[in-house]
């Protein structure tokens, strides 16, 4: 099993930043890609950014060239570097760990509000 736990939400202005962190325990050994989606109210959870082990990295269209996702194994911690923020990146950001292959985990979500 592995838990999640998000931080780092806030409100903050158009072009500023926020950097969310995302600390994983349990069996972190098993964790074989991490991300973060992002949901508003009556739409589906979307994917934000996503790391594999390895490194390799995927993000959606909309935050490519503004947000960056880094994983820090000494820590057992996912970041989500956001800079640019748009009103539009309003959202709950939850943190998920994919494990044992099949076996999913999900953080308890952090608001982000970004005013126009």
């Amino acid at each position: 099993q592995v838990d999640l736990v998000e931080s780092g939400g806030g409100l903050v202005q158009a072009g500023g930043s926020l950097r969310l962190s995302c600390v994983a325990s349990g069996s972190i050994g098993s964790i074989n890609a991490m991300g973060w989606y992002r949901q508003t109210p009556g739409k589906q959870r979307e994917l934000v950014a996503g790391i594999i082990r390895g490194g390799s990295t995927k993000f959606a269209d909309s935050v490519r060239g503004r947000f960056t996702i880094s994983w820090d194994h000494a820590e057992s911690t996912v970041y989500l570097e956001m800079n640019s923020l748009k009103p539009e990146d309003t959202a709950v950001y939850y943190c998920k760990a994919e494990y044992m292959s099949v076996q999913e985990s999900w953080g308890q979500g952090t608001q982000v509000t970004v005013s126009s």
